[in-house]
């Protein structure tokens, strides 16, 4: 078959000879022998459409030698199609490269880093492969970033953790008292992802100045019950509510917010489409729909705040959010991070056992970067942290072999949960429990 002709009959929409629609052995499917693909593996869904008996719905593809990749999900005919295989290894090696060098285009994330690791290092205990990492230096980094107050205490509402150290001030692990700088303060997401990879580190958080966190977290509610990012002001939504709720749950100490307005800000931010909204007023979406959910969950609240016909409306509007994988929005396209915003909500509402797992699953490794390793926004993109570890967290909500399981409202791994201030849990090492009736 001339490869120059099957192009041209598929970009004019012609019937496409029956031998480049074959289905390809797994044997066949390799990131080492592209050249082994059938032409198809280049063309698309514009393809699958002109395929006599294909289905675009079943079918996805990885384009520049990834390989061909067949969606597993049971068609309407009966017909099972292959497997497609997670290969942890590959996103280990990923983990670990974005712990050490971002390509370029991620300069932009520079005031961000501290997320970034949270990505990887929570991927990594995820896929139980945090050995390959230094522990005791990265935490010695992480404390680094800690805003401590002043001697004085004037730079209190202030206090939290930066996202870097592009403020080029002294590395400072310490908890002894801060330097004042005027620009230097906490942020909100920062805070909650350096507590989160403190516990996955197996910190005891003995250096975590915890009142200067809370007085910090404190002077970012806004009286609408929100939460802005950093005390100089930005923009103030649900994703801030969930990043506070976690840090008052991590440091088991809920001073840090004042609860009812927070709660009230929820309960405002419900829909007409019976969902929840980034606030008041807002169009739904399933990402501030979690962070609503999971902050109630983390207060213990859920049930006080949304009676359960709510709930089975908010159970539906997440439902309806399934195509093969999850959109955030109706008429918005699938993408791997809500396969776990989405998946989570449902989880937390007890009802993700009823999705179509294997479909969302399929979703999930068609994004699948099988010669560098992470998760991608969509197929035939290029994978990022962010997506590489909400692939993963997607994965171990439906069980995924070699997954730890996630914690569905504290996004890391379920057995690392103990309350770190007066818990009577004892440890091994640094990072296993010896018990887990303290998980909550």
């Amino acid at each position: 078959m001339n490869s120059v002709r099957g192009v041209r009959d598929v970009l004019t929409l012609k019937p496409v000879p029956s031998v480049i629609c074959q289905r390809v052995p797994t044997s066949y499917v390799t990131a080492s022998s592209p050249e082994l693909l059938p032409v198809s593996s280049c063309y698309g869904d514009r393809l699958a459409s002109a395929c006599p008996g294909s289905s675009a719905l079943g079918t996805s593809w990885t384009r520049g030698g990834r390989g061909l990749l067949w969606d597993m999900a049971e068609e309407e005919d009966g017909l099972s199609e292959e497997r497609l295989l997670f290969l942890p290894d590959r996103h280990v090696r990923y983990f670990q490269r974005s712990l050490q060098a971002l390509p370029e285009q991620c300069a932009s994330l520079e005031t961000s880093r501290l997320t970034i690791a949270f990505f990887a290092l929570s991927g990594l205990d995820m896929l139980d492969s945090l050995h390959v990492v230094d522990k005791a230096e990265i935490i010695e980094w992480i404390y680094s970033l800690q805003v401590l107050p002043t001697e004085d205490e004037s730079n209190l509402d202030h206090c939290g953790f930066r996202g870097s150290s592009c403020l080029g001030l002294l590395f400072n692990p310490s908890k002894g008292h801060g330097v004042y700088h005027p620009y230097d303060s906490g942020h909100i997401a920062m805070t909650y992802t350096a507590l989160s990879s403190l516990l996955i580190l197996g910190d005891d958080f003995s250096r975590v100045h915890k009142q200067a966190c809370l007085a910090g977290l404190r002077a970012l509610q806004l009286t609408d019950g929100s939460f802005c990012a950093v005390p100089e002001g930005s923009e103030n939504d649900m994703r801030f509510v969930y990043c506070a709720s976690c840090i008052c749950y991590l440091l088991d100490d809920w001073s840090g917010m004042d609860m009812a307005k927070s709660i009230d800000y929820i309960r405002r931010s419900m829909s007409y489409e019976n969902a929840l909204g980034q606030g008041a007023g807002l169009e739904a979406h399933g990402g501030s729909t979690f962070c609503g959910i999971a902050s109630l969950c983390l207060m213990g609240k859920l049930e006080e705040v949304f009676s359960d016909k709510e709930l089975d409306r908010i159970r539906r509007w997440c439902m309806l959010r399934q195509q093969n994988g999850f959109h955030g929005r109706p008429n918005k396209p699938v993408d791997t991070c809500y396969s776990f915003w989405v998946g989570a909500t449902l989880t937390l509402l007890d009802i993700f056992k009823y999705t179509n797992l294997e479909r969302n699953r399929n979703f999930i490794l068609s994004t699948q970067d099988r010669l560098v390793g992470g998760f991608a926004k969509w197929p035939d993109s290029h994978p990022d942290a962010l997506h590489a570890y909400f692939g993963i967290c997607g994965l171990s909500l439906m069980g995924e072999s070699g997954i730890q399981e996630v914690h569905p409202a504290l996004n890391i791994q379920r057995w690392l949960l103990r309350k770190p201030f007066g818990s009577n849990c004892e440890h091994v090492g640094l990072d296993k429990l010896v018990t887990k009736e303290c998980v909550t």
